[in-house]
Parts: C-alpha cells; sequence; structure tokens
C-alpha cells in the first residue's frame, strides 16, 4: 500500500506498537498525526521521524479516555489542514482482577479508551476515506479477542468488540479503495503489562513491536488484505484453538493459563 505523501494518525503512539507503526509509516514516505498522553515523548517522535525520514510529524497530546476526546482531535485536525488517510486506533489498557473486585471508574475507562474512542475516531475519519476511494483503518485488537478471558474479563469483551467490528467495516468496504484490518498481537515487549495487567499475565514469548508492525504492513500490502491478522504462527495456533473446544472447556482452560 503506497502512502507516500499520505497522513496517518496513530493513536498510543508515544511508545510500543504504536511507536513502531508511526516510524514505519514514516519510513514509507507518510506524514504521521502522533496521539498520546504523554506530550514530551511524543515532541521526542516527532522530530525524530522528521530528521531521519524527511516527513512532517505532528505532535497531538490527547487523552482519549475523556468524553468529547475523539470529536476534539478530530476537530484539531481539521484546524490542520490534513486530510487522513491511515488511521492507526492502537490506544488501549487492561486491568485484572476478579470482575467483582474491580474499580468502577477504571472499567469504564478501560471501556472508553478500547472501544468507544477507536469507534468514534474510526466514524470520524473513514467517510472522507471512503469519498476519496483510498484509506486503511488499522484497529489493534489482541489474541485476547479470541476467547473469553476470566479475570480479565472486560479488557477479553473489549477486543472481542475491537475484532467483530472491524471485520464488519471490511465486509462493508470491500471494493471501496478502503481497507479495514485487525491487528491481533500476542504478548509484545511493550509497557503495557508494566501500567495494566502485570507481567505474570504474559503469556508465550513476547514479540518485538517492530515484528508486529512487519506482519501488519505485509497484510495490508496485498491487494485483497485479509480481515485479521495474527502475530506469530503460536500466536495464530491458540487463537484458533478455541474452535476445536466446547465453549466450557475453552472458558476453564482460560481460566486456569490466566490464574496461571
Amino acid at each position: 500500500m503506497d502512502v507516500t505523501k499520505r497522513t496517518a494518525l496513530i493513536t498510543g503512539a508515544s511508545s510500543g506498537i504504536g511507536a513502531a507503526m508511526a516510524t514505519a509509516l514514516a519510513a514509507r514516505g507518510a506524514d504521521v498525526v502522533l496521539v498520546a498522553r504523554r506530550a514530551d515523548r511524543l515532541t521526542e517522535l516527532a522530530q525524530r521521524l522528521e530528521a531521519d525520514y524527511g516527513v512532517r510529524a505532528h505532535a497531538i497530546s490527547r487523552d482519549l479516555i475523556k468524553d468529547g476526546a475523539a470529536a476534539e482531535l478530530a476537530a484539531e485536525v481539521a484546524s490542520l489542514g490534513l486530510t487522513i488517510d491511515v488511521l492507526v486506533n492502537n490506544a488501549g489498557f487492561a486491568t485484572r482482577s476478579s470482575f467483582v473486585t474491580e474499580d468502577a471508574a477504571r472499567v469504564s475507562d478501560e471501556i472508553a479508551l478500547n472501544v468507544t474512542a477507536l469507534v468514534e475516531l474510526t466514524h470520524a475519519f473513514l467517510p472522507g476515506m471512503v469519498q476519496r476511494h483510498f484509506g486503511a483503518v488499522i484497529n489493534v485488537a489482541s489474541t485476547a479477542a479470541f476467547q473469553p478471558l476470566p479475570v480479565m474479563a472486560v479488557y477479553g469483551a473489549t477486543k472481542a468488540f475491537v475484532l467483530s467490528f472491524t471485520e464488519a467495516l471490511w465486509g462493508e468496504l470491500e471494493g471501496s479503495g478502503v481497507k479495514a484490518l485487525t491487528l491481533c498481537p500476542g504478548a509484545t515487549d511493550t509497557e503495557f503489562f508494566d501500567v495494566g495487567p502485570g507481567s505474570d499475565s504474559s503469556i508465550g514469548e513476547r514479540q518485538s513491536p517492530d515484528e508486529v508492525v512487519a506482519v501488519c504492513l505485509k497484510a495490508l500490502d496485498k491487494p485483497s488484505s485479509p480481515p485479521t491478522v495474527i502475530s506469530g504462527f503460536r500466536n495464530a495456533a491458540l487463537a484458533k484453538a478455541p474452535r476445536l473446544l466446547s465453549r466450557k472447556a475453552t472458558i476453564r482452560a482460560s481460566r486456569r493459563v490466566m490464574a496461571g
């Protein structure tokens, strides 16, 4: 997919998969809009991308959990005169606890970021892509999307939503010139486990963010890209395993793994 002189907006761009995605797209000649809460990291990354690749990089500090944040971001992008051709909804976090003991406000924030902001940003930028017959929406889900996750019930459910939502968009957009792709990483070497569920919830060997992004862009480059790509052979095998089990067996196996 040729993104030269196009503009990509990446949320959660201050580190991890988001930063790796921004770097990879800039290396392909795309201007980038970097969105996250940490302004210092965004500014540093923007300056580096401009210096290394000769692209324009805009750093926008925004807490997408807040009500109306997606609309405010879309308005700021419009005020800069930017047209978004590639949207990467990467921002998200997880909580890990028995649901009955979880903090209600934290759970609401988790849904707001993982689901609501993602849907609202997609709705803000996708119509323009369809009108121009060019673009891509990449929504970052997880291998957690493929089975219920006891003690990470809300996180697993948000990622299942992202998977279903994005695959439905793929069906609506087929033939339009606009692509929708669900990226489902497994355990990845990022700050995700440090700020959310803890390192003991990481299952299997972690991939690097660069490896995950490479898998994503390889899928996006195909003339008819798939609706979903899972990063890593082992992760793909584990994601498909629940199809071979009953729902009870799947939930019980997941519970044993998560209890760890």
